[in-house]
C-alpha cells in the first residue's frame, strides 16, 4: 500500500513538473519567433581574432577573395615561424 502510494505521488509530482514546460512548448510551436534580417556590414559581435577580421571583411566586400587568401597564407607562414609544428617521438619502438 506504501509503494503504490509512493509511486501516485512520484507520477502526480512528475506531472506537475512537466505541464508547464508542455504549455511553454505549444505556445512556441503555434507563434513563430520573428526572424531577423541578416545585418550587411555589421556583426553582432566585433571578431576577437584576425581570422575573424579578415573574414568580416571578406563578407563585406572591403576585401576580394585573393586578397583573404594572401592575408591566410601570410598569417599561416608568420605561425609556423613562431611557433613551429613538433611531432612526438614514437616511443613504441
Amino acid at each position: 500500500m506504501v509503494l503504490m502510494v509512493a509511486a501516485v505521488g512520484l507520477t502526480i509530482s512528475a506531472g506537475l513538473i512537466i505541464w508547464p514546460r508542455l504549455s511553454d512548448w505549444r505556445d512556441r510551436r503555434a507563434v513563430p519567433e520573428p526572424v531577423a534580417p541578416p545585418r550587411v556590414g555589421r556583426f553582432p559581435l566585433p571578431p576577437f581574432s584576425l581570422e575573424g577580421v579578415l573574414t568580416a571583411q571578406l563578407l563585406t566586400g572591403e576585401i576580394s577573395r585573393r586578397q583573404y587568401i594572401r592575408a591566410l597564407e601570410n598569417l599561416a607562414a608568420r605561425d609556423e615561424e613562431r611557433s613551429p609544428l613538433t611531432i612526438p617521438r614514437d616511443d613504441r619502438s
